[in-house]
């Protein structure tokens, strides 16, 4: 895998050293983007879109931050909540980008993007959803209790040894096929290479269980409904979402069911599954290059 040459910044939050970069810098409304959590998961994740954007001519400045836990951030052995991801990002935009920004929130990461822009709505002009979660997974909370008898399982001799094996590249790739890619091929070197590199320190593990863990299933509907900035939803025309009661959901559903909760929101269907910024980059950059085109937020 080609690694960026990007040089990695820090900030400071709550004591902690917090990693991003600034793959492009340029006008306009900046872009902040909100990598997923997941085994190796960091703000790598975003390089084949950073790319794309500038390379379409795009000239929106560029955030990457990397969560606490992931990638260059420190990864301190706790049980992150969707909050302290979302505070750690308010701290990230009144302290490194200070201005107005759109943020750009990949797969189950929609309800940090959520939090964030109730806690800061100052300074957020719009909000891109990329496959976010079916809507009956963020509408009801489900008991803490739970959630922390799952983290304690995690946070334990048998989670590190489960950990070890995750991040195995035949575990990878399989887990890839299976869940998050509509095509097979897209499961390629680069992809597995980041997600080795990513999981190589196995503190990583911290911020992968806490979100198995389901810390993140709340109801977010009253949030949702004070958030007034214009909202995109991306869904893949291939993705693959379970109900909470088990049942396959549709597409048609899924993205009706964000279109009425959202008060100001459009949504729009491209090729690919579950991780639309990486397997279906162009696709991606185009559907966001259009909505933005027609939306006043990106006149800065």
């Amino acid at each position: 895998m080609q690694h960026s040459a990007i040089a990695t910044q820090f900030y400071s939050w709550n004591g902690y050293r917090c990693a991003y970069d600034v793959p492009h810098e340029g006008q306009g409304v900046p872009l902040v983007l909100i990598h997923p959590i997941g085994v190796g998961l960091s703000r790598q994740f975003w390089q084949r879109f950073n790319q794309a954007w500038v390379q379409a001519g795009h000239r929106n400045t560029i955030y990457n931050p990397d969560l606490l836990g992931c990638g260059e951030s420190d990864m301190p052995r706790v049980a992150y909540y969707p909050i302290d991801w979302a505070t750690q990002l308010q701290c990230f935009l009144q302290t490194v980008v200070k201005r107005p920004c759109i943020l750009i929130a990949q797969g189950a990461l929609s309800p940090v993007a959520i939090d964030l822009v109730n806690l800061q709505p100052d300074l957020v002009r719009g909000l891109i959803l990329s496959g976010p979660p079916a809507w009956t997974l963020v509408t009801k909370t489900t008991s803490d209790l739970q959630h922390r008898i799952a983290w304690n399982l995690f946070d334990s001799p048998l989670g590190s040894a489960f950990y070890r094996y995750a991040r195995r590249s035949q575990f990878l790739q399989r887990f890839s096929i299976r869940q998050l890619f509509a095509s097979d091929h897209q499961v390629d070197a680069n992809w597995l290479e980041m997600l080795q590199a990513g999981a190589s320190d196995l503190d990583s593990r911290h911020a992968v269980f806490s979100f198995l863990s389901g810390f993140w299933r709340q109801d977010y509907r009253h949030r949702v409904a004070q958030i007034e900035q214009p909202t995109l939803v991306v869904l893949g025309e291939k993705a693959s979402s379970i109900s909470r009661e088990g049942k396959p959901e549709s597409l048609d559903q899924r993205l009706e069911d964000y279109l009425e909760a959202f008060p100001q929101v459009q949504g729009v269907k491209i090729p690919g599954r579950n991780v639309l910024p990486y397997e279906s980059t162009l696709a991606f950059v185009d559907a966001i290059a259009a909505w933005l085109e027609s939306s006043p937020i990106s006149k800065a």
